[in-house]
């Protein structure tokens, strides 16, 4: 169940977008916290607060992204995917990467993956 609504995603991020569209980005969003998050020693309010900022990531990587530089004439407009992929390409990832102090987020952003090994007795 997800910890945020649409109202408290918009309250970080500037979007024309409506509730039910957000909650689609809140789902996803609230997934990615329960799968990588849950029982690694956060809180509840900051696994909430990770959830918001995650949210408001998947809006801007999706339907508002984040320009960096724009131009009148002729055209132009730059996008924040310059920073790096993944949660690393909105400030909004990035601030999610900061509040998770298990440093999972981080290790997601950067691709690295835990690979466990499990003997099993015959």
């Amino acid at each position: 169940m997800s910890r945020v609504t649409s109202s408290e995603v918009k309250e970080i991020i500037d979007t024309e977008l409506t509730d039910s569209r957000i909650s689609v980005f809140i789902t996803g969003a609230s997934k990615l916290v329960d799968n990588t998050l849950v029982g690694k020693g956060l809180d509840e309010d900051t696994l909430k607060e990770i959830e918001r900022w995650l949210a408001a990531h998947n809006v801007a990587a999706t339907h508002e992204r984040q320009a960096i530089h724009e131009k009148a004439g002729p055209a132009e407009q730059r996008f924040s995917d310059i920073f790096g992929q993944g949660l690393l390409s909105t400030t909004w990832g990035q601030m999610a990467i900061s509040l998770d102090t298990t440093g999972t987020l981080q290790d997601i952003a950067h691709h690295r993956r835990e690979i466990k090994f499990k003997a099993v007795p015959e």
